[in-house]
């Protein structure tokens, strides 16, 4: 067995076709058949089900691949570590992001990694929490950023910020004349969220005795459509307070603290308990401070470099 076999099985994975597979490993089809073939006679097992359209892996092939993933997640830890004795840090950098989180921070992630590593190909993906943990696990993503606490085994957590809330109250809401917006006045008002599909919902009866959490609002979809259902339907919307500055000016004048109590969320990062690379962990949360405000940064990430 190869780390160039492992790399192959991966690539037919992914592409689902050992023409296109070949074609990306720069190998001709025979080629890439044939090493596949051997190791599947060395490990006396049936990788791919090659009579499925399109071509799936078998049960044991799906455990073998899963585990091939992260044997080379470890095989570039120690290509990392011969970059960082020679101080060039380069290579690939994949970051999965909840889409409440990824408007906020990609982009600023984006100028601070050309400015400060521009031989990493940064690369980020917006994705539920779940799926986020699932790939980590799999080495398929070498970092998170979700909404904590996680508290998943084998995976570290490091709070970034802390971010209050906002409600978006259309005009013809009776809420709108309001400075301020208590928890309680939201109870009984139609509130527009994105998650498992767009819809208007009421909050049930029993969040009023205080198991309301802000979390289930922001799990998927676009702030910018959650505002712009409400101008056009009315109702209310909750809005994580680092996308005040994204919504139009002129849309501005909807928004309301929410208060009484004031509700925050904890944004984290994720990676693996056996994540190295500690430069671009810490330029991932150097990047992030340049990206909110101190204000709810401080007291929350370190203000020294995190060693691993």
């Amino acid at each position: 067995m190869t780390i160039q076999q492992l790399r192959y099985i991966i690539a037919i994975d992914e592409y689902r076709h050992f023409g296109k597979a070949a074609e990306a490993c720069r190998l001709t089809q025979p080629t890439l058949s044939l090493m596949v073939k051997k190791l599947e006679e060395e490990l006396d097992v049936r990788i791919f089900d090659r009579e499925a359209h399109p071509m799936t892996p078998t049960e044991v092939g799906r455990k073998i691949i899963d585990q091939a993933k992260v044997v080379l997640y470890h095989v570039n830890q120690i290509s990392g570590i011969i970059l960082s004795e020679k101080e060039l840090i380069s290579g690939h950098l994949r970051i999965a992001l909840i889409s409440t989180v990824s408007p906020v921070l990609v982009p600023g992630l984006f100028k601070y990694f050309s400015r400060h590593y521009p031989l990493i190909s940064l690369q980020t993906e917006e994705m539920i929490t779940d799926t986020i943990i699932d790939k980590l696990r799999k080495a398929e993503v070498e970092m998170g950023i979700v909404t904590g606490p996680v508290n998943e085994q084998n995976l570290l957590e490091i709070p970034l910020y802390h971010e209050g809330f906002l409600a978006y109250v259309s005009p013809d809401n009776p809420l709108y004349s309001e400075s301020e917006i208590r928890n309680e006045q939201l109870f009984g008002q139609p509130i527009w969220i994105i998650r498992n599909g767009l819809r208007k919902e009421e909050l049930p009866e029993m969040e009023k005795a205080g198991t309301f959490t802000y979390e289930r609002f922001f799990e998927g979809g676009r702030v910018g459509m959650l505002v712009q259902i409400v101008n056009e339907n009315g109702g209310i919307t909750i809005v994580p307070e680092t996308h005040k500055d994204l919504i139009l000016f002129s849309h501005q004048t909807g928004l309301r603290p929410i208060v009484q109590p004031k509700r925050t969320r904890t944004i984290s990062l994720l990676f693996r308990n056996d994540y190295i690379h500690e430069t671009l962990l810490n330029g991932v949360v150097a990047a992030i401070k340049h990206c909110v405000p101190r204000t709810l940064w401080d007291n929350v990430i370190r203000h020294q470099p995190l060693t691993l």
